[in-house]
């Protein structure tokens, strides 16, 4: 129930299933653990927390979730080039777990972690500044991004239009 929870973006009702399905599935189900264990991580950042580190620790556990753990350092830092370089090199991975919708989506959470730790940083940057940072290519809009997190509540800026920044 939780696997469809999150493919219909209903985070929060996904992560009390597939939490209720960890608590109450046996210790010897180590391969439906895993799963759960795979699908509560994206779920989890999907919602915009990071799962702790012990929740990659467990018994038998720990290679099966190593690219998932990889993909939080990622999330958690808000660096798109990490992130993009971790999805691509565990694809093929994503796609056998059949994750690899969720992970698409992740995208934007990286985005908006990283203008965050910007906006902390800086009082102001140049949109053209904050692409580069960011890791966004020339096709993204950056302004609209930007616009977006501002009116989302993601971040406190503003544009300057006419000097191209935000502060």
């Amino acid at each position: 129930m939780g696997r469809i929870r999150a493919i219909q973006l209903e985070y929060t009702e996904a992560k009390e299933c597939l939490q209720q399905a960890a608590r109450k599935a046996p210790s010897v189900a180590k391969g439906f653990r895993t799963t759960v264990s795979k699908w509560l991580v994206l779920v989890r950042l999907l919602l915009g927390d990071i799962p702790e580190r012990t929740d990659f620790n467990q018994d038998g556990m720990i290679k099966a979730l190593e690219p998932y753990f990889k993909l939080t350092q990622a999330v958690r830092i808000g660096d798109l080039v990490t992130f993009k370089a971790v999805a691509e090199k565990y694809d093929g991975v994503f796609k056998a777990d059949k994750t690899a919708n969720l992970i698409v989506r992740l995208r934007h959470n990286v985005i908006r972690t990283g203008l965050r730790r910007i906006n902390l940083a800086y009082s102001r940057i140049s949109l053209k500044d904050v692409g580069a940072k960011l890791g966004l290519t020339e096709d993204d809009d950056v302004e609209c991004i930007v616009a977006k997190a501002i009116r989302d509540g993601g971040i406190e800026a503003t544009i300057d239009h006419d000097r191209g920044c935000m502060e």
